[in-house]
């Protein structure tokens, strides 16, 4: 890593920042990484993502039944340019009788939610599995993947926390707590060219159990974000630093945990509702009356499954509209979550959210196994849709839809949780009441 800078993984890399990549890389308590770090973040990304957290500065609110002046704009564009919705004709003048859209579709032809216009250079595309049994490609591109910096950062401040970073110092800690994921270590433009590494906590995947803290005291990172299966796994390193704020996203951050890990670390423990398909949507209120609405555009419905609005404080689905992913205009978008809209002052927020728990299944050996492995593991087969129940007895009942081979779905959970778990693999017509979004994992053991 001497020499040249790395300009074709980090284009805006100073010497500062490759000296800070080299000594992560090179740490001798370092992880095995499994992927090459890369930030290819643009000038003209770089200075949207400034621009972006100013605008965030201001929370852009909605009575009931109004919906915000840039939102008529935004589905003119749609229509006139993204396939998806410009099939059906013109628009209906009404924006609350435009159709609702969903992870199926989504699914099914994500190239088509592109706009005509949108330049494919650079283009990413992310694979995710999620909670439901859609794996979807999220089509993304390095300057729009920067602007979760900005809003981390505004989700931060909401509880009083300040993200500086800067040269020569580690920004981010993402950790992790599975079989195997993608690590890596990179520097971040965004930051100033501050550091940011992914981590599995998984001692597999270090040289020594004891690297785990040893790697990341050194690091001494400003804040470590991950899932609470990775926190609670976090807290039992004897870890001498301390962060600023530990943030929980992917799945909800259970009240006794929070209270626990605020305890251990001594700082706040704070929850961030957010999808692959949208970003970020709210934090959790620092007075645990709901979540805050982060992003200016990003127009938040609650609707029965008719289709129609909720009253404020009724529970319904969580839809969305805009967003800031060009690659991903969303319009009415059914997330499969559900929450009541109540407005404080003017400003909606998000009550009673239920989000995706947390679900640890045991394996025959004691061990805790993440959802996140089973995903991976099934990943490589063909499965339309699947549920995993883990009763009290440490059985598994796997129901599935669309398998084409039922011994090699039974033989990926075995490799999971050892040769003599006893399961069951089950083939169905159809998952739930219809609804192409369902409880993925569940378990009777708890966490």
């Amino acid at each position: 890593m001497t020499g040249f800078l790395p300009t074709d993984r980090f284009p805006l890399i100073t010497a500062s920042g490759h000296r800070l990549l080299q000594r992560l890389q090179e740490h001798p308590h370092a992880p095995r990484y499994t992927h090459l770090g890369y930030n290819r973040l643009t000038l003209a990304g770089l200075q949207r993502a400034h621009d972006f957290l100013v605008e965030l500065q201001t929370r852009a609110g909605w009575e009931p039944g109004e919906i915000p002046a840039w939102v008529d704009e935004f589905v003119a564009q749609c229509y006139r340019e993204a396939p998806f919705y410009r099939r059906d004709g013109p628009p209906p003048a009404d924006f609350f009788d435009l159709p609702t859209t969903d992870r199926a579709d989504l699914s099914r032809e994500p190239w088509a939610f592109v706009p005509d216009s949108q330049p494919l250079d650079d283009l990413i595309i992310y694979n995710t599995s999620g909670t439901t049994g859609h794996p979807i490609d999220i089509l993304t591109h390095p300057d729009t993947l920067a602007l979760y910096i900005p809003l981390l950062q505004a989700a931060l401040a909401t509880h009083g926390v300040t993200l500086r970073s800067g040269p020569d110092q580690v920004g981010i800690a993402l950790i992790c707590y599975q079989k195997r994921t993608y690590t890596y270590a990179a520097v971040l433009a965004v930051l100033d060219q501050a550091g940011f590494v992914k981590v599995n906590l998984n001692p597999a995947e270090w040289r020594s159990p004891d690297d785990r803290a040893l790697f990341l005291d050194d690091c001494a990172p400003e804040i470590y974000t991950g899932d609470p299966i990775a926190f609670g796994e976090l807290a039992k390193l004897p870890l001498r630093t301390r962060p600023k704020a530990l943030v929980s996203t992917a799945m909800t951050l259970i009240a006794g945990l929070k209270q626990s890990l605020e305890g251990r670390f001594g700082c706040p423990a704070i929850d961030v509702y957010s999808m692959n398909e949208s970003g970020p949507i709210g934090v959790a209120d620092p007075n645990g009356e709901g979540y805050l609405l982060l992003q200016p555009r990003l127009y938040v419905e609650v609707l029965d499954p008719d289709g129609s609005a909720c009253p404020p404080g009724v529970r319904g689905e969580i839809t969305l509209t805009g967003g800031f992913n060009p690659f991903l205009p969303l319009l009415r978008y059914r997330t499969g979550d559900y929450a009541a809209l109540e407005y404080r002052g003017g400003q909606p927020m998000l009550t009673r959210l239920e989000g995706r728990p947390p679900t640890v299944f045991r394996a025959t050996d004691g061990r805790l196994v993440n959802n996140v492995d089973i995903s991976i593991a099934l990943r490589p087969l063909t499965i339309t849709q699947y549920a995993l129940h883990q009763s009290a007895d440490g059985s598994l009942r796997l129901r599935v839809r669309g398998a084409d081979d039922l011994e090699a779905v039974r033989a990926a959970l075995l490799e999971v949780f050892g040769s003599d778990q006893r399961v069951v693999v089950e083939a169905v017509e159809a998952l739930g009441a219809g609804s192409d979004k369902i409880t993925q994992y569940t378990s009777d053991g708890g966490l």
